[in-house]
Parts: C-alpha cells; structure tokens; sequence
C-alpha cells in the first residue's frame, strides 16, 4: 500500500510545484533594469517577477520572460512594463490571470501551440489602450506619437481610454492605433511584411547579441582588479549601466568582475566588445561556466 501511496504523494507534489511556477525572466539582452520596492538593480536572466515590479530595458535591448503556463512576454528597447496583478497558476485547474501596463516601447505577448488549451485572463495596457487577453499573439507599441495594438492570432477585446465600449479583433494582422492625444482609429490591416521585417524584430532577443539566458553557461571577464576598491568601482558602474556585475576573489589579492548565464561564446565576445567600447572595460576574456 505505500508504494501507491507514496506514488500519489509525489504526483500531488510536482502538480503543485508545476502550479506555483513563477514568471521568470528566462532572457536578457542587456541593459536592463528591474524596480522593486523603489529599488533598481540590474535585470539578471532566472529573475523570478512579482506584482508590483517594473522591467526598465535600454538601449538595443530586449527581454524575454516566461509565464506559469507556458506564455511569453518579449520586450524591446527602452520600454517600460509595470507587473500589477499576477498568480502562479499553470492554467490547468484555474486561470492564469495577470494584469501588466506596458508604459513605454514595444512588446508580444505569445502563447504556443502546448498553451493554447489553459486557461488565462491577461490584461494589458499600452499606454491608453486595453487589450483584453484569454489566448492569443499580439504586438504592441506606446511611443511618443501613438499606441497601438496588432493582432497576430486569435482574439482581443480592445478599449481605448476615454471612448465607451470593447471593440473586439478576431482576424489575422487587424491593428488599432490611437494617436496622443486624439481618439482611436478605426481598426485596418497591415501589410504582413511589415509585422515580419518592421516590428518583430524590435522584440525578438538577440543571439549572439550579448544574450544571456536562465540556462546561459558563459561568462564574460569584464576587469581583473588588483585590490577590492578598484574591483568595486567596476562593479559598481557596471551594474548602474544596467549590467549584473558579479566579483569573486581571486589569488594573490586579486578580484574577477564579470558577467555570467550567457548563452554562447559569440554572446559573451559581442558583450564585451560592447562594453570596451561603453564603458572602457580593461579586460575581455570568455570562459565556460
């Protein structure tokens, strides 16, 4: 009887591990930045999100996060994505739900063909539009003219701030623009080439970009420092650019600063030459993790 038992057990276990998944930042090409509790620090791949937490991203940046049930969230450069409300759940038994605004920049919200079948209720906002989410792949942007709102695949119910009512988007390539300042536009198509060659890719990650990933096992030596003051100077300006700097005691007094998880060598080269040229980096050397 105890093996049955036990079989059980640990079946209820894993159910409930799957189900507290959190939504992790599986991605990162640097920099970026996560606020929490009004603090900053750098954005590090494996980073579990919660609600509250805002995900600043710089210059030719992009960040990929995975939710509980299966989901993607990817972000473009210099965006601004506020989590407000989010649970753990897989979708299985009861609705993933989640609540983010998407304040600055581009974004998708992709859900794969595994996840099509769990339940979720996501709801965004770009700026002054609300796009109501149950199953779907949307493209989005808020910039300094417009936001806006493309339906790739399956529904949205849309709601521009200031106008009554949802409108609902059910065909492939429909888009809603709302100017600043002004009321929507009435939903149109756009040319597929321009979603593929146009807007994608402002939110697609980079590899051997400087990619680092949740699983990443390269490291990039930023600086070899003679004594811990300098070593804290470099950690400390890499990590206020946006990078997530770690220092380790070498031999003979020395200390390493480097960055880690990324996800090939090519990443950790194209990190560090980036860096030479940013930040005037003394030392580029890759190693395996």
């Amino acid at each position: 009887m105890r093996a049955p038992l036990i079989a059980a057990l640990l079946a209820t276990s894993l159910a409930t591990a799957v189900a507290a998944a959190p939504t992790q930042v599986s991605a990162v090409n640097m920099p970026a930045w996560l606020e929490r509790s009004g603090q900053m620090r750098p954005l590090a791949a494996g980073v579990n999100l919660q609600a509250g937490d805002v995900v600043h991203t710089g210059n030719g940046a992009r960040v990929l996060l995975t939710l509980p049930e299966g989901s993607q969230f990817k972000l473009g450069e210099d965006a601004v994505f506020r989590v407000n409300t989010l649970n753990a759940s897989d979708g299985r038994k009861t609705a993933f739900q989640a609540t983010v605004d998407v304040l600055k920049g581009a974004f998708r919200f992709t859900t794969g063909l595994a996840g099509k079948l769990r339940q979720r209720e996501v709801d965004i906002k770009v700026a002054t539009i609300t796009a109501g989410i149950r199953g779907t792949d949307i493209w989005g942007k808020s910039d300094a003219e417009k936001d806006l709102v493309c339906l790739l695949e399956g529904s949205i119910a849309v709601e521009h701030e200031g106008e009554a009512g949802f409108i609902t988007m059910d065909q492939p390539l429909d888009f809603y623009v709302a100017p600043k300042g002004k009321p929507a536009l009435p939903v149109a198509k756009v040319d597929p080439n321009k979603v593929a060659n146009e807007w994608a890719p402002q939110t697609e990650p980079q590899a051997g970009k400087g990619l680092s990933q949740a699983q990443g096992r390269w490291r990039l030596v930023v600086a070899v420092a003679g004594n811990q003051a300098e070593a804290l100077q470099w950690y400390d300006s890499l990590r206020e650019a946006g990078y997530p700097a770690k220092i380790r005691p070498m031999v003979e007094g020395k200390f390493r600063v480097s960055l880690e998880q990324l996800a090939s060598e090519p990443d950790a080269r194209a990190l560090g030459e980036r860096l030479k040229a940013q930040l005037n980096t003394p030392t580029i050397s890759t190693m395996r993790m």
